[in-house]
C-alpha cells in the first residue's frame, strides 16, 4: 500500500505543480486579457478541489460559479462553470495549493478499506461512479489535461516555457 501511495502522490503531485507552475508564470495582465487561458486555470482549479471531495455531494468551491446553459457561456468558457467573478492569479494559486494539502492528506491516509470507497455524483447513467483509487487517476489526468493547454498557450502567445517535472518534491 505504501507504494501504491507514494507512486500517487508522487505523480499527482507533481500535476498539480506543473499546474501553479503555469499558472504563476502567467502575467497578471495576461490572465485578465487572455480570457481563455483564465477559464481554463478556473476550471482546472476548481474541478481538482471536487474529485477530492468525498462525497462529491459535500463541495463548496472556495472560488464561487454558477452554471450557465450553452447560450449563456462566454465562448471562452469550458463547461457550464461559469465564475462569479474574475479571480486573480493569486487566488487561483492559493485554491491550488489549499487543493494541494487536500489531496496529500487523502492519499497519506489511504488504506485498503478507504481506496476501494465510491466517489458517487448522483445516479444518472452518465455520472461518475469511481473508486477513490480511480477518482484520484482521472484528477491526475484531468489537471494534467488542462495544465497542458496553459502551457500551450502560454507558448504560443508568449514565448514562455514552463518546467516539466518528472515527480513531485514533496515526499508522502
Amino acid at each position: 500500500m505504501d507504494a501504491i501511495k507514494d507512486a500517487l502522490w508522487s505523480q499527482l503531485g507533481a500535476s498539480i505543480d506543473m499546474l501553479i507552475n503555469a499558472i504563476s508564470g502567467c502575467p497578471d495582465d495576461y490572465l485578465k486579457t487572455h480570457k481563455r487561458f483564465f477559464y481554463i486555470a478556473f476550471h482546472s482549479a476548481v474541478f481538482l478541489d471536487y474529485y477530492l471531495t468525498f462525497p462529491p455531494s459535500d463541495f463548496e468551491p472556495t472560488l464561487r460559479f454558477s452554471q450557465r446553459p450553452e447560450a449563456e457561456r462566454p465562448i471562452e468558457s469550458i463547461g457550464d462553470l461559469i465564475p462569479d467573478q474574475f479571480y486573480t492569479k493569486q487566488e487561483l494559486i492559493e485554491y491550488l495549493q489549499r487543493s494541494r494539502i487536500k489531496c496529500k492528506k487523502i492519499i497519506k491516509d489511504l488504506n485498503v478499506e478507504t481506496i476501494n470507497e465510491r466517489f458517487i455524483e448522483g445516479s444518472e447513467p452518465d455520472d461518475m461512479n469511481y473508486s477513490v483509487l480511480e477518482i484520484l487517476l482521472y484528477n491526475l489526468r484531468h489537471t494534467q489535461h488542462h495544465t497542458a493547454q496553459l502551457n500551450v498557450l502560454l507558448r504560443q502567445d508568449l514565448h514562455e516555457h514552463t518546467d516539466w517535472y518528472f515527480k513531485t518534491d514533496d515526499k508522502l
